[in-house]
């Protein structure tokens, strides 16, 4: 198999506490859920040119070519989601970098594995990202830094930022 190898940024979003409510409050309820945040998904991605790549039950994961449109992407998600009447948040994991192409579909790498740690630790509400990219926050946003942190999987720790949107007046 040819190896290619591509420069992308990876966000990963999920629905916090899924699990729990759609065991509480059954399937209808936690379907519309994931719909909720499958529409603000859709609207949101393609109006900051990043791609919807999978779905993933109660989340999904986003690819961009270029790092602020996809921290764009996943802050609007967010935030948009919290303007709903979804009765769960959203938080979110943001990495890039080199990863290799899989069969031109798929992508296999450090910046995917991470995106989607830093989605599991992020809390609800919060966009989790690499330091890198805090420089590529727009007007709209508000990046706090965390500093280095060990992530689980990973042999060395990891500088991050919080991202979040800036509240409106």
């Amino acid at each position: 198999m040819r190896r290619v190898r591509v420069v992308r940024s990876f966000a990963f979003l999920d629905l916090c506490g899924f699990t729990d409510f759609a065991d509480t409050h059954g399937d209808d309820e936690a379907l519309a859920v994931v719909t909720a945040l499958r529409t603000v998904t859709r609207s949101v991605a393609p109006s900051c040119g990043v791609r919807i790549d999978k779905w993933l039950g109660d989340g999904v994961m986003l690819v961009g070519v270029e790092g602020p449109p996809l921290l764009s992407a996943a802050v609007r998600a967010v935030d948009e989601m919290q303007a709903t009447a979804c009765p769960l948040m959203v938080r979110a994991g943001v990495a890039g970098g080199e990863v290799l192409l899989v069969e031109g579909d798929d992508y296999l790498g450090r910046p995917v594995n991470l995106a989607a740690r830093l989605c599991g630790q992020a809390r609800p509400g919060e966009v989790l990202a690499e330091a890198c990219f805090g420089p590529f926050a727009n007007e709209d946003h508000l990046v706090r830094s965390i500093g280095t942190v060990s992530i689980r999987g990973f042999a060395e720790s990891v500088p991050l930022v919080s991202v979040y949107r800036r509240p409106q007046d």
